[in-house]
């Protein structure tokens, strides 16, 4: 037997999936459709169905989006869809406009009234899942968050196929870890001596010796079983948290992680009652300062140092959380 051959038989036999594995799955998305009140006449407690919030949000959160992309986007009969928005325009949901590049085109857009119907929907299914994670601990959360992306990323869902992390909780060996790679990092790009290995495992041997899940918290990237970034939360004062040592490994840049990590540290903040977040940071950490940046935070002190064997601008950034 040639090669291609046995390449083909092995193909084949991978193809073949059993009944349980059919069961399995069909038995999870009983689960969740039950769970999110998928089989409900009117989806949300509303008068809409499953399929008109959907558009809904597409046009919520989409500008210039026409009728042939969001049919695409939402896998929909075209005929359909061509229904579903009719009832929008007759209620004055909708609106359409000629496009300027395309003369056949015309784009697609939420009327005030839309928004109006569409706000209540949109509240209501973010209280719904935040009913459903609020009975889980943190680290039960990050498990099912990544286990979500995990089935995307499997599944073909190029958005996040393409991520190649999760996040989890702290585990045991992270600490040496994280203090190990920072050390090594920072002295490799940016020359800094062994005065910052100590600073780093200074910082989270409080974070460990003072932990307290209701005030301090940490986020850990995982890609194919090795860490490649963190974050970590820690009070400051009753309403002040930290945003520290934030870290990304080369390997894994490029990829919307580091910005990840600060957004998961401000909801983690947010979710503990912080009304501010703050960080500490040195002018020459340019892909870092660009992330606080662009999330709102602002640079509201520097001051010239000399720490880890350089002369450095030190920046304190302040977060105000609504």
């Amino acid at each position: 037997m040639t090669s291609s051959a046995v390449q083909q038989g092995n193909a084949a036999r991978r193809r073949i999936v059993g009944r349980r594995q059919v069961d399995s799955v069909r038995h999870f998305n009983r689960f969740y459709t039950r769970q999110l009140g998928l089989l409900d006449k009117g989806y949300l407690s509303s008068d809409w169905t499953l399929t008109e919030v959907r558009v809904l949000y597409e046009l919520a959160r989409k500008r210039n989006v026409t009728a042939a992309e969001i049919a695409e986007e939402l896998q929909l009969d075209v005929a359909y869809l061509s229904r579903v928005l009719a009832r929008f325009e007759r209620q004055r949901l909708i609106k359409r406009t000629l496009s300027r590049t395309d003369a056949r085109q015309r784009h697609l857009a939420l009327t005030a009234k839309g928004l109006a119907a569409f706000e209540p929907l949109d509240r209501s299914a973010a209280q719904q899942v935040t009913e459903m994670l609020t009975p889980l601990s943190d680290s039960e959360r990050i498990a099912l968050l990544s286990a979500m992306h995990h089935v995307e990323g499997l599944l073909g869902y190029k958005s996040t196929a393409a991520s190649g992390y999760t996040l989890r909780a702290l585990q045991i060996g992270d600490i040496g870890w994280i203090i190990h790679r920072q050390a090594l990092l920072y002295a490799q790009e940016y020359g800094w001596d062994i005065s910052y290995e100590a600073l780093v495992a200074e910082i989270l041997a409080g974070f460990v010796k003072d932990f307290d899940p209701c005030k301090s918290a940490a986020w850990i990237a995982e890609s194919s079983g090795a860490v490649v970034g963190s974050v970590f939360l820690v009070p400051a004062a009753a309403s002040v948290a930290k945003l520290r040592l934030l870290y990304v490994e080369p390997a894994a840049r490029g990829m919307g992680l580091g910005r990840r990590l600060v957004e998961e540290c401000i909801a983690g903040a947010r979710d503990r009652g912080y009304r501010t977040l703050t960080l500490w940071t040195n002018s020459v950490l340019v892909a870092a300062r660009r992330i606080y940046e662009a999330v709102g935070f602002e640079l509201c002190k520097e001051e010239r140092h000399h720490s880890f064997g350089k002369d450095l601008i030190g920046q304190t950034w302040v977060l105000t959380l609504n």
